[in-house]
């Protein structure tokens, strides 16, 4: 499997406990679905296949915006602690079913974005979603990082297989977001407000 072919749900933090528990920030939206998964892989990473090793997961239990694993055959502080930091995945395909309105973020990530108001002008691609703003934020060529909304008012379509996102922008959005230029710093450090005192 590649990196793509994994959903990653956790990552391994600490030992939780005397008897294996391993306490893991989670990286899923869905946390309670833990209880539908018996079989779990630990990866190191999610590009380093040959790491991939599937456990079974007797018991978990959320603690305090976390979540607190025990899988079989891990039954001590010594054996939770060289599982420290691994990353906690099942196969993409098992991921949870989503509604029509909705996208895994990760399925984002790559993704070329168009702007269809601005005759098929691609603006660059995602590199990440801040999901609390509800902002894709978009490597754009020549500008840096621009940030758009994530918006259903703006949105066109999606297609992740074909990593393409079509959007229909108002005009000036991406001037708004765009990040300063160099001759914008240049001329607030000359007018003073751009130093420090």
């Amino acid at each position: 499997m590649s990196h793509s072919d994994w959903a990653i749900l956790a990552q391994l933090v600490r030992p939780q406990g005397r008897h294996g528990e391993i306490l893991a920030d989670l990286l899923t939206d869905f946390p309670e679905r833990f209880s539908n998964r018996r079989r779990l892989y630990l990866l190191a990473s999610e590009t380093d296949r040959a790491t991939a090793r599937k456990f079974t997961l007797e018991r978990h239990w959320l603690h305090k915006g976390r979540v607190v694993l025990k899988f079989s055959g891990i039954d001590s502080i010594s054996d939770a602690e060289a599982l420290r930091n691994l990353l906690v995945a099942i196969p993409a395909s098992e991921r949870a079913p989503l509604n029509d309105d909705s996208v895994y973020i990760v399925d984002l990530i790559g993704c070329e974005v168009i702007d269809l108001a601005s005759p098929g002008r691609p603006i660059g691609n995602v590199a990440d979603l801040d999901p609390e703003a509800g902002l894709l934020i978009v490597q754009a060529e020549k500008s840096g990082d621009v940030l758009i909304p994530f918006a259903k008012a703006y949105l066109v379509s999606i297609d992740p297989v074909a990593k393409r996102i079509e959007m229909r922008l108002p005009p000036g959005l991406l001037d708004i977001n765009a990040p300063i230029t160099d001759d914008e710093r240049r001329e607030l450090d000359t007018s003073g407000e751009g130093k420090r005192s």
